[in-house]
């Protein structure tokens, strides 16, 4: 049988998906979990795969960085505890980079500036935090929002404080009037209320916090993700991502596209 340059193509071309199919099934893991009810930022869509901001920032880093990207389930405060023993690489839902988690745990450069927000339903008046006084406050454990809470209970006057593991269920004890007020990240309410009406932002409590990927504690891939993030933002990835979930342009000085030292 004559060896034809058709079969020469034909066979470069084997080796070459052949070749492709090695590599991705060699390329290592990155580990990432997620909160699935967090909305924009990470959530399960109708067919059970995770979707969001936070996801196809992870996902995309992962991928620049020349891993294979994996993402569970987990519950916002089991993150911590998964990233710390080593059961994931990353934790994605807008985890605010505090102080006191880096104490014990690596993160990535910021990529999303926030602040925190007073929900109540709607038509009930509430204007600001001293409005909490006598209050059955609710929480998400774990949270920015519960540490916050925490810290100003008794100079408020706050009557107690509920915590819940899944933000769904925090509001429909707000909306039962179990709780009197939530405090948590002003984004992920404002799209849970485009779902969950009834509610409303009454009052922004200014923070400063930012976001990013959270890590076990000098993670060997933090300087590599860190990174791919660095790239996202430098040719406009991050930008795109931003507009895609949050439907605007991301400010121009926010951390969304400006490039950030490892915390």
């Amino acid at each position: 049988m004559m060896f034809t340059r058709r079969h020469a193509i034909m066979l470069a071309t084997a080796l070459g998906l052949a070749a492709g199919s090695l590599s991705a099934a060699s390329a290592e893991p990155f580990r990432i979990g997620a909160y699935p009810s967090n909305p924009p930022f990470e959530y399960k869509n109708a067919s059970g795969t995770f979707e969001g901001f936070e996801v196809d920032i992870a996902t995309e880093a992962a991928k620049r960085a020349g891993l294979e990207p994996e993402i569970a389930d987990y519950g916002f405060q089991a993150l911590f505890a998964a990233t710390t023993s080593g059961r994931i690489d990353g934790a994605i839902s807008s985890i605010t980079i505090t102080p006191e988690r880096l104490e014990s745990q690596s993160f990535t450069q910021p990529y999303y500036d926030s602040d925190m927000g007073i929900a109540v339903k709607e038509g009930v008046a509430l204007s600001g935090t001293e409005e909490l006084k006598d209050k059955t406050v609710g929480v998400l454990s774990g949270s920015t929002g519960a540490k916050w809470v925490d810290e100003n209970k008794e100079s408020l006057g706050i009557k107690s404080v509920k915590a819940y593991n899944a933000q769904q269920d925090m509001f429909l004890d707000l909306g039962a009037g179990r709780v009197d007020a939530v405090v948590s990240d002003i984004p992920g309410m404002e799209y849970l209320f485009t779902k969950m009406k009834g509610f409303e932002v009454a009052a922004r409590i200014k923070t400063g916090e930012q976001y990013g990927m959270m890590m076990g504690k000098d993670h060997p891939q933090l300087d590599a993700i860190n990174e791919a993030i660095t790239t996202m933002k430098e040719d406009g990835t991050m930008a795109k991502i931003h507009e895609k979930w949050f439907g605007s342009a991301a400010p121009a000085n926010s951390s969304t596209v400006t490039v950030f030292a490892i915390p």
